[in-house]
């Protein structure tokens, strides 16, 4: 034998026996030798950390990464002569009938070891491991693959007619009939093969298609990022224990071996996966020096830091001081993104005849998150199936489930038919959409149906001119409501803010026009100094710091708030439908309220907070169903132009006026809720 493979084995056993994975694979063994049924293959799983195996042996550390199979056969000799040693499976006979997958926990820092989904040439032809990050875009459904088959040969006085010394074992990048086929014959007396069916091992399968993250750059609807690139989906394999492990849209980092599978005439690169994380991305996160200086400035008051915000947010689209309602519930949105279960959302609906403006405002406003998308209308925005390159059925990802914790911006609502508006109130309610994968058209004996988590904010608009003209408009008005009547009641009710984006006039404002026409002759322009003051870097690093802060309410807040709810369920109410209240306002209003104080970078949700949540609601409640007791301004959070600091200060006597009006509306009609007023 070797010296240098013995010397291996003797190492391989030093490290299993150190790390633990000794007394694991023992007890693998014994599930096996308790069922008492003999396999074809046995199947061991055994994790390797590189690092702890180079510092016991270079050579080893650099066979395992560079050679893989070739050291997963070493691993198969030592594991053999630990079974039959210490007789851990009695119905084992014979090496060939061990298979091991070596799981490595991490790979060298180091580029040799990446391998970019988006750089030519695609190393699929050296059979050692490397790591790559992407994002799921298709996922297919489980199916079996042989995991290894017992042969015998047809000659019956051949040694090889009987026992376990042919077996076939699955190997990265192999397609089945690489394992079983018809054709195979006795390495011995050259006699055709017979598989012995009994002894077939199957396992679980899983094609996944993933992507370079780049492509969420091409997807946004506006980007400052002019570059080139070429971005192609490659297939992933998931098997046993892995399959599942995966979530359609999520961002993860994987560790596993190229291979290229021949389909006939057509090859496809792809990657037998050994080991699967969640992408973490890089952390933490700062905020500029410029805002900081602006938050010491305005620290005597808890709304002048949101209301700058807003004010000067978007100057590179828009003027400064112009669209402040929509900018402010635009950064709210923002702020209130995430990839968690559970996650409090916050969806735009916007009303307005000035569509361009908004549409470059809110792709503008898209490209500040990671994942902000921009719905094409050519495409589905839930997930849809079809077939893939093996005729399994695949299911698709798409706009929402690509946006999973940032914002899906779907343009105008009024393109979009009745079945698909349908399916957007549904998901708007549950969070959640479901696939239907008939059995028949795709090869399954059954049918299935695959729940997919949709974690996004939706962005929206209507366009009040061409609504007006495709129906006739109602007359019969509240106070203050706007007709709405082109988009279903209940969806309107499932985006959390209406919001009517619109001038006093009708027509764009005299700064609008000026600032649009000298971005049309200079689009590189920075028209204002607050541009150069608070970048749209600056803005990006502020949003990713504010929406992972973590925020509680506090009990005066929550007091507010329900005090709110409860007086506005009893006020907006009808003797046919009960409370034209949403039971989803409750919701909303936390939402808000959380936005605002991430958005003022507290982690303390107060008074204040909840004051800026309920005007906006009621704002939206008014367009939606008319005015009510409370009877808000048409603009209540920036009732006028903030073009100075005595703007602000007016600003702010406004806002406590309106406190002391919202407490007089609860004490009027949510009398059983005790809140606790400020006389001064």
């Amino acid at each position: 034998m070797d010296p240098e493979i013995q010397k291996m084995r003797e190492v391989i056993l030093v490290y299993l026996d150190r790390s633990g994975g000794l007394q694991k694979f023992v007890h693998d063994c014994k599930k096996y030798n308790d069922s008492k049924q003999s396999y074809a293959v046995y199947r061991f799983t055994i994790s390797i950390n590189p690092s702890d195996i180079a510092e016991l042996d270079a050579t080893l550390g650099n066979y395992i990464l560079h050679n893989p199979l070739q050291a997963a056969q070493i691993f198969q000799s030592v594991c053999f002569v630990a079974i039959k040693t210490l007789s851990l499976i009695e119905q084992l006979q014979t090496e060939a009938q061990i298979s091991i997958l070596l799981k490595p926990t991490h790979l060298p820092s180091l580029p040799s070891y990446v391998l970019s989904l988006s750089a030519y040439p695609f190393n699929y032809t050296s059979q050692r491991f490397f790591m790559s990050e992407g994002i799921v875009i298709a996922m297919g459904t489980v199916t079996k693959y042989t995991q290894g088959a017992r042969f015998l040969c047809t000659e019956e006085t051949c040694p090889f007619s009987e026992g376990f010394r042919c077996i076939r074992v699955h190997c990265p990048g192999a397609t089945e009939s690489a394992t079983v086929r018809t054709d195979f014959v006795c390495s011995l007396c050259s006699s055709p093969l017979q598989e012995d069916m009994k002894f077939r091992v199957l396992g679980d399968k899983q094609i996944i298609e993933m992507i370079d993250a780049k492509i969420l750059n091409a997807l946004k609807g506006y980007s400052v990022d002019k570059s080139h690139f070429r971005i192609q989906a490659f297939t992933l394999f998931l098997r046993d224990e892995l399959a599942n492990k995966m979530t359609i849209g999520n961002h993860y980092s994987i560790i596993g071996i190229p291979a290229c599978v021949q389909n006939g005439l057509q090859a496809t690169a792809c990657i037998e996966v050994n080991s699967v994380q969640l992408y973490k991305p890089n952390g933490p996160f700062f905020i500029s020096d410029n805002f900081k200086y602006l938050l010491s400035l305005t620290s005597s008051s808890r709304w002048r830091f949101t209301a700058i915000l807003a004010n000067i947010f978007a100057s590179q689209v828009v003027p400064p001081g112009t669209y402040n309602t929509l900018k402010l519930a635009i950064l709210l949105s923002l702020v209130q993104t995430s990839e968690k279960e559970n996650a409090d959302y916050l969806d735009l609906l916007i009303m307005t005849s000035d569509t361009l403006v908004i549409d470059r405002l809110l792709n503008y406003s898209l490209c500040l998150l990671p994942r902000g998308i921009r719905h094409p209308p050519s495409s589905d925005i839930f997930p849809s199936v079809s077939k893939d390159k093996h005729g399994s059925a695949s299911i698709q990802a798409c706009s929402a489930v690509l946006a999973k914790g940032g914002i899906c911006y779907i343009g105008d609502l009024s393109s979009y038919k009745k079945d698909k508006l349908e399916l957007l109130q549904s998901v708007l309610e549950s969070r959640t959409t479901t696939v239907f994968i008939p059995g028949k058209k795709y090869g399954e004996e059954a049918d299935q149906q695959v729940t997919v988590s949709v974690q996004t904010n939706f962005w929206s608009f209507v366009d009040v001119d061409s609504s007006s003209k495709k129906h006739t408009q109602k007359e019969n008005f509240l106070i203050g409501q706007m007709d709405v009547s082109l988009i279903p009641v209940n969806l309107v009710d499932g985006f959390g803010l209406l919001i009517y984006s619109e001038f006093p006039s009708g027509r764009l404002s005299s700064p609008v026009v000026h600032h649009t026409l000298r971005k049309a002759i200079n689009p590189e322009a920075m028209l204002y100094k607050v541009s150069q003051q608070f970048t749209t870097q600056d803005y990006e690093e502020f949003i990713l710091f504010a929406r992972n802060l973590h925020v509680e309410l506090s009990s005066e807040a929550e007091s507010l708030i329900q005090g709110y709810y409860l007086a506005s369920r009893r006020v907006r109410r009808d003797s046919i439908h009960g409370s034209t209240l949403s039971a989803s306002a409750l919701k909303i209003l936390i939402s808000l309220a959380k936005a605002h104080a991430k958005l003022s970078l507290r982690q303390t949700v107060l008074e204040e907070d909840a004051v800026i949540a309920t005007l906006l609601l009621e704002s939206s409640l008014t367009l939606k169903h008319g005015t009510s007791a409370l009877c808000v301004a048409p603009n209540p959070v920036f009732p006028f132009d903030l073009s100075d600091e005595n703007a602000l200060q007016e600003r702010d006597i406004y806002l406590m006026q309106c406190h002391h009006q919202l407490l007089k509306f609860i004490a009027a009609y949510s009398p059983g809720i005790h809140i606790n007023t400020n006389e001064e």
